[in-house]
């Protein structure tokens, strides 16, 4: 019981979808489809990048073998924040290139 009572005491918590009125963006997302959603975020901040395993196809001409190799690619890492009003807590949708991979609340909004 202690450990639930510090834990809805914390800040901010990790969450799988967001509504936007009516409207649903979960992680997994695409930019285009949360700007869709829910308008342009309040802020963008950027976090650098991330190296993340990334499979890259390559041709071998003249025989045309394609070949799969692993490779390790940099995508950009933003957080968008969302201001719904001073009686909703801001959320804040971690993106990483273009995936959306984690939804937070932080606080009351202003």
């Amino acid at each position: 019981m202690a450990l639930a009572t510090l834990l809805a005491a914390g800040g901010a918590h990790a969450e799988d979808s967001m509504r936007c009125g009516n409207r649903l963006v979960s992680t997994g997302d695409g930019k285009d489809k949360v700007r869709t959603l829910c308008g342009d975020p309040t802020s963008v901040s950027f976090g650098g990048t991330i190296g993340r395993r990334a499979t890259r196809l390559h041709d071998h001409a003249p025989v045309r073998l394609l070949v799969l190799r692993p490779a390790w690619v940099e995508l950009p890492v933003e957080v968008w924040t969302y201001n719904f009003g001073s009686s909703k807590l801001l959320r804040k949708l971690r993106f990483v290139g273009d995936e959306l991979v984690e939804i937070r609340t932080d606080g009351y909004g202003y």
